[in-house]
């Protein structure tokens, strides 16, 4: 199979291509990536020297980088995203052009060269949820720049199902976390705080719930739809794992062995969903099953982030 993997360079894309290779040695992909400040070639050094993996920098945003990158492709994965709320509060363009005009230019080469599309989505889409769980067909209700940005997104690839044919699936994940996840992000800025010494900031009271899934059980996920998903179908993919951020921060807490004084209670994020939760049965259907279990990809997450202070410390200096 030959992929064309945008984003592959971020944390979910880089942790994507290495599996993929680990099942499929002999496929071809394609990485293009604009390697912002979360897009590392150092989350792929392991495969860098593989003869069917090829780098590309370049823009989603770009139509010639699209074109170019696109030659020979099978699948257009689609991973490409700005991704984190804080930035989108406070610089909500970037997350427009790059999520929503980036996957347009991606739809429309794929269009053309009737090539199949998997988009990479969110719960984030679903918004908020006090009770019960969120299923394929409820309404979306963005809460947020980054949100609101990605399920335009979505919606976008559904309509080249629905008007052109394209062969479209889209997933929509629960918070991830493992290995090479940027360090903004609740999990590894709270392990990596606590590494250097520093309090975690927890926002609110800390009640806010996510479910969490194993980058890895993620990475499975969108194998499954890509292999046995329907066409112009949207499938959940979550971890089953509910947790509160201080559920989280205890853990984490516990894990290295500090005390609830590290700890720094914040401002509330503006427009901070309180819940998410996901029915997966579409996805359980496929026969698809996260494999990790939660508490044990946590403990290998910090052992990661506790041998890898290379990889995460001159990203905390910046």
């Amino acid at each position: 199979m030959n992929l064309l993997v945008t984003g592959g360079a971020g944390f979910i894309g880089s942790n994507f291509i290495k599996h993929y290779f680990s099942l499929y040695p002999d496929s071809k992909i394609v990485n293009l990536d604009k390697l912002t400040y979360a897009g590392r070639p150092e989350n792929l050094k392991e495969i860098e020297s593989n003869k069917n993996y090829k780098f590309i920098k370049g823009d989603i945003c770009d139509k010639k980088a699209v074109h170019k990158a696109s030659e020979g492709a099978e699948i257009i994965i689609n991973f490409a995203a700005e991704s984190h709320v804080d930035r989108s509060i406070a610089e909500p363009e970037d997350f427009i052009k790059t999520d929503v005009f980036g996957t347009f230019v991606l739809l429309e080469e794929a269009r053309k060269k009737d090539i199949e599309f998997i988009q990479i989505s969110t719960d984030e889409v679903y918004g908020s949820i006090e009770s019960g769980f969120f299923s394929e067909q409820s309404p979306l209700m963005p809460s947020s720049p980054y949100s609101a940005s990605k399920a335009g997104a979505d919606r976008l690839a559904f309509s080249y199902f629905k008007t052109y044919g394209l062969d479209v699936k889209i997933t929509r994940s629960s918070n991830n976390f493992g290995p090479n996840q940027f360090p903004e992000k609740l999990i590894p800025l709270f392990i990596t705080n606590l590494l250097e010494g520093k309090k975690i900031p927890v926002y609110g009271d800390g009640k806010n719930v996510r479910d969490w899934i194993y980058v890895k059980d993620n990475c499975n996920a969108v194998i499954t739809v890509m292999e046995k998903g329907k066409k112009g179908e949207t499938y959940n993919a979550g971890g089953a794992n509910e947790k509160t951020n201080l559920e989280i921060t205890d853990f984490i807490l516990s894990e290295l062995g500090k005390g609830k004084e590290m700890i720094e209670f914040v401002e509330d994020r503006k427009g901070h969903d309180k819940r998410y939760a996901l029915d997966c049965t579409k996805l359980k259907e496929l026969g698809f099953l996260p494999e990790h279990s939660f508490e044990q990809a946590l403990k290998e997450t910090i052992g990661w982030y506790r041998k890898n202070a290379w990889w995460w410390k001159p990203l905390k200096t910046k």
